[in-house]
This record gives C-alpha cells, structure tokens and sequence, in this order.
C-alpha cells in the first residue's frame, strides 16, 4: 500500500514515520511556501500542489487526487484539519478507486457536521447539550435570538482544533462574533458555516479515543483530559483524566462505545464530552479523524494509533480485544505554539536559528522543526508537541517540566515560558483546572527588553574589552571565543 500523506508539517511527518516502519511507500504533497518543509524530504516522493494559500493546496480537492494520481498512490492519509473531516474529499478518494484512511464518507458526513452529529448522539441516548440543530443564517430570525441565553458559543459546523469558535457574552457582540467565527472557519475548513451552543460554565472538557473496524468491532482507548484551553483551543492534554471517578468513567466509555456502534465506526475517532461542576455530562462533538493528542493515548497505552489506521486500511484485523488495553503510567502533552505571549499571544513569525528539541527518559518530541526553517503567518501556528510520561501523574509533571525547560527555539517567539507556568501552577498541579482557567490565570512576564539589552550591551563591552587586551593570534582562539559566545546566548536565552 502506496500512501499519500495529505497534510503538512508534524502530523505529516507523523504519519510518514509510521509508513516507513510499517514499509509502506509514502507519498508528500506541498505547496509553494513548504517546498523546503521537513516532510517533503522525509517522504520517499513529494508531489506540488500548488501557491502557499490553503485554499489552493491543501484544501484543493482536485491537485490533491491529481497528486495520488501523478504519484501512483494506492490510499491517502488526511492526517488533521484541512480536508481530514471533509466528507466530499473522503467520498472523492472512494470514487477515485483509492483507500480513505479514516472513516466511511458516510460518518464523517455525520459526524463532521457537528450539528448532525448532535442529532444522531441524541438517537443514541447520549446527553446533549441543548439548542436549536440549525445553522445560523446570515439574517438571524428573531425566533432564533430570543432562544438564545448568555453567554453562547458561536461554534463551526465542520473542523476542529479550536478553530472556528466565538464567544459572544452579550447581544451586543453577537453579529460581530458570528462574522469573525465564520471568517476563520471558512479560511481553515472550506465551510464558512456556524451554530449556536450552550456555554457550560466551570466545565471539564474530556474525550474518550475510540477505534473501529467498521465490522461493528469498536474498541476504547482511555480518556484525555483537555480542559486547559486558550479561546477555545486545547493547549495542555493529558491522559488518564486526572480526579475522574471510576463511575464516571465507565460511563463515558460506555456511551462512546455506543455512539461508535451506532455509527459502525471504522478508524480512529474522538468523542467529546462536557462534565459540569454539578455533575452533569453532556456530549458535544465527535472528531472523525485522529487527533493533535493522540500522542499521551500512545504513551499509555503502548499502541500506535497511526500505525493501527495503516494496518485496518490495508485490512489486518485488530491485534487488540478490549481487556488488552491497560493504561500504564500518565502521559502529559504540551503545545509549542508560534506567538508571542508577552504582546497578547499574537503569532509570531521568523527563521529558526537555534534548535534544541527535549529528550530524555519518557519524554517525546513531535516536530517538523529544522534550522534554517521558516516559521510564517500562512498556516496553523503550532510547530511541536512536548510530551511527558510517568508511572504516576507527579513525575509525568516534572519530566514535562523539565523537558519544557530544555527545549530551546532560536528566531521565533514561543509559549513555552507560558506552559512552564500553567503546569507550575496549583490548579494544574492539583488537577482542578477547567476550560475556563485560563481566563483568570495571570502570567508572570518576562523581564523588560530595556534590561536584556543592557545585560546585552555590558556582555558585548565586556568581550570588547578582553579582545583589545588579548587579541586572538590563533583560528583556535577564535573558534574557542565563538563558542563562548554561543554559550553564553544560550544561558542568556534561559
């Protein structure tokens, strides 16, 4: 089986690493602004698809085939975003003779499309959160304002990962948000489409990973906790949820596994669930395709999802039944995200000139991150994932903390102070954080630029100085000072 990886940076490397394990030939598309990107070379063949906008590469339906098609590619990867839960692309793949690693057109057009998948999560006695199972038209019917309660999302019917989603807290900012959801769902998913849901105060937000064979077999996985979010976007998961009662969650499994046999779930998918501070469960979405955190699920389970969604797509059976899978240990993953925390975590843009990625006794690293490389405005800001594991909660902590510590990024602006914050904090420590956490968290910021650059300006005399002293008569002496220097940017980028 020949695939094609349709997706870019780590996911895209993601996958291509576990076609190469598998021995699978793999097939790279990009587009103007990634011909130099890491997956480009790391695939055994890459494929151009056209100018950097997303809407004329990575979402363009046709170069995505003709690409397949030019490279003799047998089935096609979405990896996650842009076409991944796009049920006319999966269709296309079908009818094009070609493998759809993920699940059947059909699911995705029920699932993806998050208000209908409200409505099949209904017939399946799932709690949902209650509202209208109706997109909001560009003129919004009075009948439908006076329904709605504040404060309300204002959420994207296709796509995930945060994208596509507004809070509106008062009449007064409604139209606005509902423009600015839309915007940004058009330009990441190709569907411009929104609706409204209910905002669940103080909640937690945990997912339940499940995998079918699409023969009625449906298999679960464990649970993430995703309740550290940033304007709706999931920035720290973990998973086993920590102060989970046993109760609570078998029952959550218990509806996963019934949402997926309703479904006749073939691949990975994700179920999400809302628990409030009372006590009550409500179902929000489910995610046909793998997710950005798959990884903590790899860490303590010890299976690899993706190369489980090879496998199924080639036809293997599943090497696992339901009382082999154990959770050993507790996985922590972290978001390496281009922006700039101290001015308003606005993305950031640049050229990577130092790059040391973390390692170390369990602790993971999913990157496409190369020096040299540069870090633009074009596409989706995250560059790495930081993964922690530990045989219990406290130490996966502290090796994620350390393993933030290490990781050192040259040339682009980071949140990596601010993750190092938010898991020293007590209610992450303590495990008592909800989506709404972050909203009240106050970082500490980092030291004014007027005092790095006089401790700049005093290091820079001070070499001044010892040069005019001791000129260097040797290559050596240079060499020896230049590493000096880098030494001494690497303590001061610390």
């Amino acid at each position: 089986m020949k695939v094609l990886v349709a997706n870019r940076s780590e996911i895209a490397v993601r996958v291509l690493r576990a076609c190469r394990e598998l021995g699978f030939p793999s097939v790279a598309v990009y587009s103007k602004a990634d011909a130099q990107a890491l997956h480009t070379r790391y695939a055994d063949e890459s494929v151009f698809i056209g100018p950097t906008p997303a809407a004329e590469s990575y979402l363009n339906i046709e170069r995505v085939l003709a690409a397949a098609k030019e490279s003799g590619a047998d089935a096609i990867h979405p990896g996650y975003g842009f076409l991944s839960e796009n049920a006319t692309f999966a269709q296309a793949v079908e009818d094009a003779g070609l493998i759809f690693i993920g699940p059947r057109p059909e699911t995705i057009s029920s699932t993806g499309d998050k208000l209908v998948a409200r409505r099949v999560a209904r017939e399946a006695g799932l709690p949902v959160l209650p509202g209208p199972d109706e997109p909001v038209a560009d003129e919004i019917p009075e009948s439908l304002l006076e329904q709605i309660k504040y404060p309300v999302l204002i959420k994207a019917v296709t796509g995930g990962g945060g994208r596509g989603i507004r809070l509106a807290r008062k009449r007064d900012e409604l139209e606005q948000m509902v423009v600015a959801a839309r915007c940004e769902a058009q330009a990441a998913f190709g569907d411009g489409t929104v609706y409204f849901e209910p905002l669940v105060p103080q909640a937690r937000h945990i997912e339940i990973q499940i995998i079918g064979d699409g023969f009625g077999r449906i298999l679960c996985l464990g649970e993430r906790e995703c309740s550290i979010q940033r304007r709706r976007q999931k920035i720290i998961e973990e998973s086993p949820a920590p102060s989970l009662s046993s109760n609570m969650r078998h029952q959550l499994y218990e509806m996963a596994f019934n949402l997926g046999q309703a479904l006749n779930y073939r691949s990975l998918g994700t179920i999400e669930f809302l628990l409030g501070e009372d006590g009550s469960c409500y179902f929000i979405e489910v995610n046909p395709r793998i997710q950005v955190e798959h990884p903590v699920t790899e860490m303590v389970t010890g299976i690899d999802l993706v190369g489980t969604q090879l496998r199924l797509a080639e036809g293997q059976p599943f090497k696992y039944a339901q009382e082999d899978i154990k959770m050993c240990g507790s996985a922590i993953e972290a978001r390496v995200i281009a922006e700039d925390p101290d001015n308003g975590f606005m993305p950031a843009t640049g050229e990577i000139t130092l790059l040391k990625e973390a390692g170390g006794p369990g602790v993971r690293t999913d990157s496409a991150l190369y020096p040299g490389m540069p870090v633009t405005s074009d596409y989706d800001s995250l560059i790495a994932k930081v993964i922690g594991w530990g045989e219990d909660r406290q130490t996966a902590i502290r090796r994620l903390r350390r393993a933030l510590g290490e990781f050192q990024i040259g040339g682009v602006c980071t949140d990596i102070g601010f993750l190092i914050q938010i898991i020293d904090s007590d209610s992450f420590i303590q495990a008592s954080a909800n989506t709404t956490y972050l909203e009240t968290f106050l970082p500490v910021f980092s030291e004014s630029d007027g005092e790095l650059e006089r401790d700049m300006a005093l290091t820079a005399a001070f070499f001044e100085h010892q040069a005019r002293i001791n000129p260097p008569a040797r290559s050596l002496q240079a060499a020896s000072n230049q590493w000096r220097m880098q030494a001494w940017r690497e303590q001061m980028r610390n």
